[in-house]
This record gives C-alpha cells, structure tokens and sequence, in this order.
C-alpha cells in the first residue's frame, strides 16, 4: 500500500497567516477577504494568527506577499482580489501579471500562496464568485494555502523520520 499525503482536512491549527487584499473594488473583495477569514479560523487557525494587508490593487499583490513570505513570519498566505475587464486591454496585463507575481512569490520563497485573484467579464460574474452562486474565491484561496502549509508540514516530518531511521 503507498503512503499517501494531503488527502485529509488541513489542520492549521498554530499556523500563522496573512491575507494580502486589494482595496480596488472592495464590493468584493471585502467579502473575499472575509472568506478568507472565515476559512483560516475554521481549520484552526487563531484570529491573532491572522494579519490582513490592504494594497490599492490586484497589481500591488504580489510585491507585498513577496515581502510577506520572505520575512519567515507566515506558513501561509492567501491573496484577494477582483479585475473586472473593461473596454480597454487594461484587464489583461493586470489579470496576467498578478497571476505570474502571485506564482512566483510563492516558488521563490516555499510559502504557500492561495490564489483568489476574480477574473471576470461582468460585474455579475464577479458577484458570483465573491459569495454568490459560484462560492467565494477569498475561502478557496485561504483553503488551498492552509492545504499546502499543512502537506508541506507532513513532507518535514516525513523526511525527518526518514533520517532519523537512517
């Protein structure tokens, strides 16, 4: 039978983590970040445990959950936002490069990064996915870095036992 890894509910109990958010239409993304919130403390982690940072934009994400990650302070970070695409190719480079920031922040520093970044055509669309019909992207987010944070504690033990029978 193989050892099998990550399959159950993250527990993040005495983890610490932050949540990155954009201010840029906070109609959403305040109820991302409350989802976020939300999230985190259901799967234990401690409302002292939980730091949120405003930033203007989806653009401004990264560079701060860079910094964030890189200071050693969080096991996990989850980051929020909503781009709304408009008349103007505008939404594309701040959708795209937010993604691709997002991404390497957390290849560059090992820190989980959950990904509620609403891409949407519509208003409506973004409605739906910041706690309407499609969920909330801002708990999905915290969910899936609190799921890695927790994975990644187990590979440490993993290989810790492994050593110590070696």
């Amino acid at each position: 039978m193989p050892n099998v890894f990550g399959e159950s509910t993250p527990n993040a109990a005495g983890m610490r983590v932050a949540i990155v958010a954009s201010i840029f239409n906070d109609q959403f993304t305040k109820r991302l970040c409350n989802g976020a919130v939300t999230t985190a403390r259901e799967h234990g982690v401690a409302d002292e445990a939980i730091d949120v940072f405003w930033v203007p934009g989806a653009f401004e994400i990264p560079l701060v959950a860079g910094e964030l990650a890189a200071s050693g302070s969080y096991d996990a970070i989850a980051c929020v936002g909503a781009v709304v695409r408009g008349e103007t190719p505008h939404f594309d480079y701040v959708a795209g490069e937010t993604a691709r920031g997002i991404r390497e922040a957390g290849c560059d520093s090992g820190v989980p990064m959950g990904f509620g970044i609403i891409t949407a055509d519509t208003l409506e669309q973004a409605e739906a996915r910041s706690g309407g019909s499609v969920g909330n992207k801002g708990s999905e987010a915290m969910y899936a870095a609190l799921h890695v944070a927790a994975l990644l504690r187990e590979v440490v033990t993993t290989e810790d036992d492994e050593e110590d029978e070696a």
